[in-house]
């Protein structure tokens, strides 16, 4: 379970705090773990509503599950640096300082705002079609591909769709795995999709100082079109 804040989520998938601003709805983060990004993202007047099968666990068990996280992280970051290359903005103090700020707020935030902090897992979740003006999904479907079969990502990615605005998108990242390798299924993944009637990109930007491929989903038919898990 991770704790990253808004800014890393920014990075990630290509946004800014004014594009989460101009937002005409709501945003899901599936999965959401311990970040602070629905904390932080209200403070810009953005409504953000995490999803995780984790949150169903006590809140003390939940948070000795990101520190342990942050372990992991610090760890990686000694043990691979091909991986967290040194930079003045990535140096690992600051990073997992970081991730303990986001930890803090998320703790805080979920305390005051249950409603917005819902256990569910792909590929069923409970939500209507099209909620959501932006959903995003980082350090799961392609980070563990130990968990997922090619239908059981094909599901999870129609399912992330289905509760997605046909105006909006979903954005996922990253597209390789913990040892920095690239999904092979993905060009038959993105096939499979358009059969099913959603249009898929891959963009390529640079944060931090390295370039970040993000998938970006949208529905091309309507959502009585696409397939339910």
């Amino acid at each position: 379970m991770t704790s990253r804040p808004l800014d890393e989520y920014c990075g990630f998938f290509g946004l800014t705090r004014a594009a989460l601003r101009s937002l005409p709805g709501p945003v899901l983060d599936c999965p959401g773990g311990a970040a602070a990004l629905a904390a932080e993202a209200r403070a810009l007047g953005c409504e953000v509503v995490a999803a995780d099968p984790l949150y169903a666990l006590p809140p003390s068990d939940l948070l000795a599950l990101a520190r342990t996280g942050r372990d992991v992280m610090a760890e990686a970051m000694r043990t691979s640096p091909r991986l967290y290359p040194a930079r003045p903005q990535l140096r690992p103090e600051k990073y997992l300082r970081s991730w303990d700020r986001a930890r803090a707020l998320f703790a805080a935030d979920r305390t005051a705002h249950p409603e917005r902090y819902v256990a569910a897992a792909l590929p069923q979740l409970p939500f209507a079609d099209g909620v959501f003006a932006l959903t995003l999904s980082s350090y799961l479907l392609f980070a563990h591909p130990e968990h997922f079969t090619a239908e059981g990502r094909l599901d999870a990615l129609l399912e992330l769709v289905r509760v997605t605005d046909p105006a909006g998108e979903v954005r996922v990242h990253p597209l390789h795995d913990g040892a920095g390798r690239r999904c092979p299924q993905l060009d038959a993944l993105r096939a499979e999709l358009g059969r099913h009637g959603v249009a898929s990109e891959i963009e390529v930007h640079r944060a931090a100082g390295r370039p970040r491929r993000i998938l970006r989903l949208r529905a091309v038919r309507s959502r009585a079109g696409l397939r339910r898990p």
